[in-house]
């Protein structure tokens, strides 16, 4: 199993992003995939789940402005992010759990400022 996350960079308040989570080793469709985020000197938080029926679930701070989804053919995890605040500045990273084992991409930064 493999996660690599791309699509940060530094983005003004009130822009967009969409980070992308390309997965190897097992097919998105049929697993809980999550994008998490750490902010310095914070744990590690949930920001947005997706379960295999397509359900999703979202942290209250970014429910109305952030969107999961993923495409089964790419094999691809996405969080589409619209208007950004500074404090959705952190590091984010993907997650999925395969046979009860927790696997994390290496994150990608995201930093909010003007």
């Amino acid at each position: 199993v493999q996660l690599v996350e791309s699509g940060g960079g530094l983005v003004q308040p009130g822009g967009s992003l969409r980070l992308s989570c390309a997965a190897s080793g097992f097919t998105v469709g049929y697993y809980i995939m999550s994008w998490y985020r750490q902010a310095p000197d914070n744990p590690r938080e949930s920001v947005a789940t997706i379960f295999s029926n397509g359900e999703t679930t979202y942290e209250d701070s970014v429910k109305g402005r952030f969107i999961i989804s993923r495409d089964n053919v790419k094999n691809a995890l996405y969080l589409h992010m619209n208007n950004l605040k500074p404090d959705d500045t952190a590091v984010y990273f993907c997650n999925v759990i395969v046979n009860y084992k927790d696997y994390w991409g290496q994150g990608t930064q995201v930093t909010v400022s003007s």
